[in-house]
């Protein structure tokens, strides 16, 4: 299959790889990360998957999702066949430091907008909040329905455009406009074809604007859109002031996206008794 052209980027790639690279303190500064990706483990596990599934799992990070799925029973089976990968060669190391090796589990770096994985087709595709970095979600997630066997589930989550409302909000108070990314809204996601999607707000305390910058810079989702102009220094220290003059609150507006493929109907084999009868020839 022919990759996707690559239009004119919201996010530069390789930016957002470089920023995941260097977020050495990834897992200390990421608590909401992770209680999304034990979310996301939870309502996969609860799908009607394939005794020993092929897996495909893209943008792992340090490897929240993969710990958790790995842990369910529906999918701890040592003949699945698992393909897990990140833009970030950095994030995948940390991925295996967190998994040790594993005989059925294969690690490599792949920009799953762009390129296909060969081992195909997969009983799962999943994804914990990678997909936000995408440059077109909606074209990635339906030509990802295409690498799914029949039977197979689709399930990731991404971040919908109530994300860090609060930061925005602070901004546009003053007259200036946020970097951060152009999350999409979530009927966005809906309007796809036989999607199942759920929005949930999760709400932070980080206690301070300069907290709130801080861990985001810590996890590597610092990275603003392509062409922001970067605030002068005070112009943030009034947008941080800003912020903190409401309740001190960071909203993540958790997308979940579900897709499922139709199994194939089973040709029933005839019985004995019920193979068509010969004509009389009488």
């Amino acid at each position: 299959m022919n990759a996707p052209a690559r239009p004119s980027r919201p996010i530069a790639h390789d930016s957002v790889s470089r920023a995941f690279g260097a977020a050495h303190g990834y897992d200390r500064h990421a608590p909401v990360q992770h209680r999304i990706a034990q979310g996301l483990a939870r309502r996969i596990a609860a799908l009607d998957l394939a005794p020993a599934p092929a897996v495909f799992e893209f943008g792992c990070g340090t490897g929240f999702l993969t710990q958790a799925l790995l842990a369910e029973t529906a999918l701890a089976s040592p003949q699945a066949r698992w393909r897990v990968t990140d833009l970030a060669p950095a994030m995948l190391a940390r991925c295996h430091e967190r998994l040790g090796p594993r005989a059925n589990l294969q690690l490599s770096t792949l920009d799953a907008e762009y390129a296909e994985p060969e081992d195909g087709p997969f009983d799962l595709i999943a994804s914990s909040l990678a997909l936000q970095w995408f440059d077109d979600p909606l074209a990635a997630l339906a030509r990802m329905g295409g690498w799914l066997a029949p039977g197979g589930h689709l399930m990731v989550t991404t971040l919908g455009a109530g994300t860090f409302a609060e930061w925005r909000a602070a901004h546009t108070a003053l007259g200036l406009e946020a970097g951060t990314p152009p999350f999409l809204d979530a009927r966005r996601f809906a309007a796809l074809a036989g999607a199942q999607v759920r929005v949930e707000p999760i709400v932070e305390h980080p206690g301070s604007a300069r907290a709130f910058l801080r861990a985001l810079k810590a996890i590597g989702a610092g990275t603003p859109r392509t062409g922001h102009r970067p605030l002068a220094p005070a112009e943030l220290r009034a947008v941080m002031a800003q912020f903190e003059r409401n309740p001190c609150t960071a909203t993540y507006e958790v997308v979940t996206i579900h897709l499922a493929r139709p199994s194939e109907p089973e040709t029933p084999a005839l019985r004995p008794d019920t193979q068509p009868s010969r004509p009389d020839p009488r």
